[in-house]
């Protein structure tokens, strides 16, 4: 069954790319926007010192697969080999995150994540399966994304709960987080979705907020929007989409989202 509206990915190039082959293969018409330019940090140093420092943490939190596949490039694998043997735990936020992870040599038994049946994925829901291993003395490196600059962005949720348990964290940037530049053809297709004749699809609030900016004066309330979390659907309401729709960030459960869209 094909939806009756496209789909407007709006991921990050590659991962959206992957996502638009998925929904094609499944026969859902789909087109790609990322609405977030992904960029190496401004200085891999920091990425490299903390290879080097792996063995003082009790635990790797990762907040995006991106966030994986970027610390990884600059991996020590016989750092991350002692490491793991030692007893190292890499914390992932979702499947695409664990994904990462496997793809990087990551056991899976090494992993703690949601489970694929959880409600949501989210740092709240990461923390309900790993705030037993935080403890004084306990220290985590969060490996994160960063502004255009290269300073860390994003929500601490989670480090203020490991400060809260009173362990020790660090953070590292392992990517930049960039707004895009959008060409005539992005804007065309950013019309048809504004007018209500393509279906968003949103798994970041940040990628609204950089549609928002790219398209000023654009009315959105003929919009129509899936959003992969609670918290993205209310940005995307208070944006003006006109209709918006919460689902899990997981290929079936989306292509029945879409399909069903009205």
């Amino acid at each position: 069954m094909a939806a009756a509206k496209p789909v407007i990915v709006t991921r990050p190039a590659r991962e959206a790319a992957q996502w638009v082959d998925e929904f094609r293969a499944a026969g859902v018409e789909a087109a790609a926007l990322p609405l977030i330019a992904i960029e190496p940090a401004v200085d891999a140093e920091p990425l490299r010192a903390a290879w080097r420092r792996l063995s003082d943490y009790a635990a790797l939190m990762f907040v995006s697969a991106t966030a994986a596949e970027h610390f990884f490039l600059h991996a020590d694998e016989a750092a991350a080999k002692d490491a793991i043997a030692a007893g190292l735990r890499f914390w992932a936020t979702g499947p695409g995150t664990s994904r990462a992870l496997l793809r990087a040599g990551v056991p899976a038994e090494a992993i703690d994540a949601p489970p694929s049946d959880a409600d949501r994925f989210d740092s709240e829901a990461l923390w309900e399966r790993v705030r037993t291993q935080v403890a004084a003395g306990v220290r985590v490196l969060i490996v994160r994304g960063g502004d255009a600059a290269g300073h860390p962005s994003g929500r601490d949720w989670l480090a203020n709960e490991i400060d809260a348990a009173h362990g020790d964290r660090d953070t590292v940037v392992a990517y930049r987080r960039l707004a895009p530049f959008l060409d005539e053809a992005a804007r065309a297709l950013a019309l048809e979705g504004a007018a209500g004749r393509a279906l968003w699809l949103f798994s970041s609030s940040e990628a609204i907020a950089n549609l928002c900016h790219a398209m000023p004066g654009t009315p959105w309330h003929a919009a129509c929007a899936v959003a992969t979390h609670a918290r993205i659907a209310e940005a995307a309401r208070a944006a003006g989409f006109g209709a918006v729709r919460v689902c899990k960030p997981l290929r079936e459960a989306l292509i029945a989202s879409i399909e069903s869209f009205t």
